[in-house]
């Protein structure tokens, strides 16, 4: 229908609805248990100034502290509030509040923003709250929604701002006369088969209005198609020439990178819209374009039994395959080398041992069945550093580092091999430590020499009183 516009000197669509009178006499409030009475509130107050806990007070009203708190917060009591409010300073508080800022008048009045915060709630100063709705408003509000009145001439007449006639149309059940009707069958069905027909939204709500339906909004228009069934995914539609050339990449066994780029497509879309029309597995590359032959079951089992036993270069070789290829394979079956297993607790102690009575660390690898570099790493980290010692003739196993977890009081033999003690590596030390310093000076004297000969030869040919260096 037309919409009926208001004359600037209406003010009222309807009279007010009397007011219902009451019939017989008013029923009485049931009183509650639980109602806090004046000498409870007076209670409350008294034991709140003299800083009694909450528990405490509680147990002394015998009441739960939850419940405490709450008429706490009601009354709007404060803690460590020694100086009360005066009338002059809430006179000035309603004057000021709201329009200078909550700062200086906290400066001004010797209190903090919270105090003033709390005060001003108290006062009722707080931001307004909408009024509630009064009968003559619901009545003009009923009266405009059925006359067609424009919303935005409801609000100036009613003095409520337009999402406010919104929300309480919606509360009292009532619908604009403009309002269009529910979707009916053939608006529907032509919102399909536009759709369908590849059209952008908006341009299917012009040719539907065009058509004579109603004037839907393009926010109304994508829930109500899609609660039809009818969606678009997250892109745009694929023609029959692209799923033309995507069947045939997938016969021809080529690339379907160049085809991405051509057809303007993500990869998981080329890969969703293969397998919606079946091709997946149908590319004669099924596991891409690899440099080398695929792995067959039976190299993948050979991998799975050799793999940290026999050395990466012959298993390589047997395979027939890079050493790459192959811990690419490895790493994504889940294999892990003997030599990156975890140092058992075992081991640890051997490392200890090993360490305290001066055996190499070659030795000790070839006991722990681990490479050298593996196990100077490992000791590094830990705070063992071997530097140089002397091989051992027969070697030590396992169990002779074992047997050496305590350190020993005397001088014990391993096989044939006696093993220093403490006072013995200590002086080894000493001894290489001269020698290197003897070993040190002699380079430099030699050094030093070297050059006053350079100097003298110099001098002797120049024919010059040139003096060598000191």
């Amino acid at each position: 229908m037309t919409g009926l516009d208001l004359a600037p000197t209406i003010v009222e669509l309807v009279a007010c609805p009397a007011a219902p009178q009451p019939r017989g006499p008013l029923r009485e409030m049931a009183f509650r248990k639980d109602a806090w009475t004046g000498s409870e509130i007076a209670r409350l107050c008294e034991l709140f100034r003299d800083d009694v806990s909450l528990d405490d007070i509680a147990a002394a009203l015998g009441r739960g502290r939850a419940g405490v708190a709450d008429r706490i917060g009601v009354l709007g009591l404060r803690r460590n509030s020694t100086r009360p409010w005066s009338e002059r300073e809430d006179e000035e508080l309603t004057r000021r509040y709201g329009v200078e800022p909550t700062a200086a008048i906290a400066s001004d009045f010797g209190r903090s923003c919270a105090a003033i915060y709390a005060r001003a709630g108290l006062l009722g100063l707080g931001e307004a709250i909408a009024a509630a709705w009064t009968e003559w408003e619901d009545a003009q509000l009923r009266a405009g929604y059925a006359a067609g009145v424009p919303i935005a001439q409801l609000a100036t007449l009613i003095g409520r701002p337009l999402g406010g006639i919104s929300s309480r149309a919606g509360s009292l059940g009532i619908v604009h006369a403009n309002h269009p009707a529910d979707w009916s069958a053939d608006e529907a069905a032509r919102a399909l088969t536009l759709a369908e027909e590849g059209h952008r939204y908006r341009d299917i709500l012009n040719i539907m209005c065009a058509e004579g339906f109603p004037a839907r909004s393009l926010a109304g228009f994508g829930p109500i198609v899609r609660r039809l069934g009818y969606g678009r995914g997250w892109g745009r539609p694929w023609s029959p020439e692209e799923d033309a050339l995507l069947r045939q990449a997938y016969a021809d066994g080529a690339s379907l990178t160049p085809l991405r780029t051509r057809l303007g497509r993500t990869n998981h879309s080329i890969r969703w819209r293969a397998e919606y029309l079946a091709l997946r597995g149908t590319h004669v590359r099924r596991n891409g374009f690899r440099a080398g032959p695929d792995w067959t079951e039976a190299e993948i089992a050979m991998l799975r039994a050799e793999y940290g036993t026999t050395p990466n270069v012959d298993l390589a070789a047997k395979l027939g395959r890079t050493k790459a290829a192959m811990f690419t394979r490895a790493n994504l079956l889940g294999l892990v080398h003997g030599y990156i297993r975890p140092f058992s607790e075992e081991e640890s102690q051997a490392l200890a041992a090993a360490y305290r009575t001066n055996i190499a660390i070659a030795d000790l690898a070839m006991a722990l069945g681990r490479k050298a570099c593996s196990v100077s790493k490992y000791a590094t980290n830990h705070g063992y550093r071997f530097g140089r010692r002397p091989r051992r003739d027969g070697g030590v196993s396992l169990a002779d580092l074992l047997a050496l977890r305590h350190p020993p009081d005397r001088t014990e033999i391993v096989g044939a091999t006696p093993f220093a003690s403490v006072t013995a590596q200590q002086d080894a030390r000493t001894t290489w430590r001269a020698m290197a310093r003897a070993r040190r000076a002699t380079t430099r004297s030699s050094f030093r020499g070297r050059v006053h000969a350079r100097a003298a030869r110099r001098s002797r040919r120049r024919g010059s009183g040139h003096r060598a260096p000191r």
